[in-house]
């Protein structure tokens, strides 16, 4: 039976078992054949939060992959980030078969992240969107199914049969999307005799998906799932309106260009369309950016400090060049100010819990400092700038500027949103702005694209061209930053005066030969492999075009380079007045 003995084994010699050897250190032995859930109840029982896959030499395993050979085995929770999607995944398939059955002939369409609420925005079509009493029905259905721990099945299918399927169905999202995969099969799920295609591993039954819950947010609802960094609770439900009327708004724009989905795009793509499509999809970011370049010069009369904020590769440096021209069309001057040169000096920098200077905490900004400074630039007077000397973690003297009434200053940060930041000033004198890519198109009704993948595939490319980094090296960082955002960003988005979604309905399509070759460089062995893989595969489902359709003043080009806006001149580089 090896270093601990398993339950499972039958009387046998050790050539005619195979041995998991555990990331504890723990050796079990089984014959061949035995899924890999039943050694891991063996070993674990039944934790919380779930074990819901493994890594089994390096790769992804779903838990009712058979043990053929000796294998090293790492368990996944939901608490790591391969996890919580394979949690995420499957709790969305139990709830389309719990409508399925609770109120038939309903279409459900899986729209859009809402990162801080942990959960998933759907829409209803072809009736009128769920009640809560309805959602409570639906509900009660899943936990049924809970309790009764009903197989999930994995199957490999010709495809044109599950083209056939979803022909039947009338979901023609799906079929499009499948007949631009160049291959003869793919692998399909069911659950109580729904058959669906899912990008990405299930858990092997419904009796490991016990936190949920559904809330009517109008015009649709939340399916809510446990936080990754909470994964035995779900946290209490706040009301995002501003994000959600962005997301009526993004919806809007997809249904001007009728593309909704990936086989869309693709039908587009192939068509000759993506031209036309992305002349659209830039037009309407531009009229976006007019806008709120509008509602600041409108209150030119207070408004003086316009702080943009958001997370990582969504596109605020290029955002805030294109407000700058729009502000400037409206007659209002802009100045940029890097907040960047307000670090403290090193010495005084906070340090987080391993000890290691925290640059991502507010308070690694002199506070004190930057809102003394603004006062003084708002009221007209000469203000010495700082400049922040990385080599030598000090503050060292910048220029001199002076600022007149129809100057406005704009500051690029991750803290723009904290009230913190500007405390001391006049709430009237400051506009906030949240840029992010805050959805994206998916694969098809049911398969969403992660926001925060279209950003990390954004930084691959861009790492590589203007800062030499691999793909691996990215990857290493993105986990980092990522909780960055989730503490410093995401729960002050509702703070801001606008938000501006940066993404762009075929930048996938333009990323992917792109991000492709670097991605493939990941080595197999490294931690970074799985990742690099995921990525590829989603990829796979976008058919390339080239950047040459990317107009040069995109948010886009910020990533793929080329850019007129990266010289940009119009900031002035001097004392001013």
């Amino acid at each position: 039976m090896g270093t601990s003995g398993s339950e499972l084994v039958t009387p046998g010699t050790r050539r005619e078992r195979m041995q998991a050897r555990l990331s504890d250190g723990r050796i079990f032995e089984a014959v061949p054949g035995t899924v890999l859930g039943e050694v891991i109840r063996a070993a674990f029982g039944d934790p919380d939060p779930p074990i819901v896959a493994a890594i089994v030499d390096g790769h992804l395993r779903e838990l009712t992959w058979p043990l053929l050979r000796d294998v090293d085995v790492t368990v996944l929770t939901t608490e790591s980030s391969d996890g919580a999607r394979i949690y995420r995944r499957s709790l969305a398939f139990l709830m389309l078969v719990a409508v399925d059955e609770t109120f038939p002939e309903t279409d459900v369409y899986i729209e859009h992240s809402a990162t801080t609420a942990a959960g998933y925005f759907c829409e209803i079509r072809g009736r009128e969107s769920f009640s809560q009493d309805d959602l409570d029905r639906i509900g009660r259905r899943m936990r049924e199914l809970v309790d009764a721990d009903v197989p999930i099945v994995r199957t490999q299918v010709p495809m044109s049969e599950a083209i056939e399927r979803f022909t039947a169905r009338g979901e023609m999202d799906k079929v499009r999307l499948l007949s631009h995969r160049a291959r003869e099969t793919v692998v399909m799920y069911s659950l109580r005799g729904r058959h669906d295609y899912f990008q990405g591993y299930m858990v092997p039954s419904t009796g490991l998906l016990r936190r949920f819950a559904l809330h009517a947010v109008a015009p649709g609802f939340l399916l809510q799932f446990p936080h990754q960094r909470k994964p035995t609770e779900l946290v209490p439900l706040t009301p995002y309106p501003k994000l959600f009327a962005l997301f009526e708004q993004a919806g809007d724009w997809l249904d001007r260009l009728g593309i909704r989905s990936a086989g869309a795009l693709n039908d587009a793509i192939a068509g000759g369309r993506l031209p036309e499509v992305t002349l659209v999809a830039e037009a309407l970011h531009e009229a976006r950016v007019a806008q709120i370049a509008a509602a600041i010069a409108e209150r030119r009369s207070d408004v003086r400090i316009v702080l943009v904020a958001g997370p990582s590769s969504s596109g605020k440096t290029t955002f805030s060049k294109r407000l700058a021209v729009q502000l400037l069309a409206h007659g209002v001057r802009p100045m940029p100010l890097a907040l960047d040169d307000y670090f403290v000096d090193r010495e005084r920098t906070p340090r987080d819990a391993k000890g290691e200077y925290d640059y991502e905490t507010i308070h690694a900004l002199d506070l004190d400092l930057l809102n003394r400074q603004l006062m003084s630039l708002t009221a007209g007077e000469p203000t010495t700038l700082p400049k922040y000397d990385f080599l030598t973690g000090k503050q060292v003297t910048g220029p001199t500027v002076t600022l007149d009434r129809g100057h406005v200053v704009i500051a690029e940060g991750i803290h723009g949103l904290n009230p913190l930041l500007v405390d001391r000033l006049p709430a009237a004198s400051v506009y906030r702005v949240y840029v992010s890519a805050l959805t994206q198109l998916n694969l098809d009704r049911h398969n969403r694209v992660s926001t925060s993948d279209t950003r990390l595939v954004r930084r691959t490319v861009r790492d590589a061209r203007s800062r030499g980094y691999t793909a691996a090296q990215t990857l290493h960082r993105w986990q980092s930053v990522v909780h960055g955002e989730k503490v410093h960003i995401f729960c002050f988005q509702e703070n801001a005066d606008a938000i501006f979604n940066s993404s762009l309905m075929y930048e996938l399509s333009v990323l992917r030969p792109l991000a492709e070759p670097l991605l493939l460089q990941v080595r197999h062995d490294t931690p970074e492999y799985l990742e690099a893989n995921r990525l590829l595969s989603f990829l796979q489902w976008f058919r390339p075009a080239g950047a040459d359709v990317v107009p040069d003043n995109s948010i886009l080009r910020e990533f793929v380079g080329g850019s007129i806006l990266e010289p940009f001149r119009l900031w002035p580089t001097d004392g001013v007045g």
